[in-house]
């Protein structure tokens, strides 16, 4: 998936920007839970910065922050 450009992003933003949860409450619910994992280690923190090459799981699916060149 494809962030805007090189800027970092948000984790609970990341989510809500996928489309795999629909508000800022769901995804703060979905982390603090700890059902979100980013490069496989659990992830409580919902400001967790994300860069391009970072691997966030939900829901047994794997996604993956990229910058808008593709470049990794």
């Amino acid at each position: 998936m494809n962030t805007t450009g090189d800027r970092k992003i948000k984790l609970a933003q990341f989510l809500k920007w996928l489309g795999v949860v629909q508000t800022g409450g769901e995804a703060k619910i979905r982390i603090q839970s700890g059902e979100v994992t980013v490069n496989g280690a659990i992830e409580t923190r919902r400001g967790r910065q994300l860069v391009p090459g970072d691997e966030i799981g939900l829901d047994g699916r794997l996604y993956r922050v990229e910058s808008d060149d593709g470049a990794r």
